[in-house]
């Protein structure tokens, strides 16, 4: 339980100092998208909890559940925080609305992928326990 514990504490920690490394790229950019910041700490927040969790779930059939959680979770944040691929706003007199749905897609298409292989290890799983319960 120890080596759980520390391994998660340092996953948490390693992403956590990526997520404050790249935000200082981002920071100049945040200033003028409002609400931003706030979104991309609630984001690498609940991410981060979730990896926290499977690590400790790790050699369980629960590990699979929280990495598919995780999986959902990016799907949902993108779409929800994304609106659906329009994102618009307003810079002094100008008013824009940038198509991102190509990249919403994409984005979305790798998350399932990452779900689906998820869902696969863990049917791999469950047999693998269902074979050696039979030896």
């Amino acid at each position: 339980m120890i080596f759980k514990a520390l391994k998660a504490a340092i996953k948490g920690v390693i992403f956590y100092a990526l997520y404050f490394v790249l935000w200082m790229f981002v920071a100049p950019v945040a200033s003028m998208v409002l609400g931003l910041k706030e979104a991309i700490e609630t984001f690498v927040a609940v991410y981060i909890t979730l990896m926290i969790i499977g690590e400790f779930a790790s050699g369980t059939i629960f590990q699979y559940f929280f990495a598919a959680a995780k999986e959902l979770f990016i799907i949902g944040y993108l779409l929800i925080s994304l609106n659906g691929g329009l994102v618009g706003g307003s810079f002094q007199n100008i008013n824009f609305v940038l198509d991102i749905r190509l990249f919403l897609m994409l984005a979305v298409l790798l998350s399932l992928l990452g779900f689906a292989k998820t869902v696969l290890q863990a049917i791999n799983y469950v047999s693998e326990k269902a074979e050696y319960a039979k030896i």
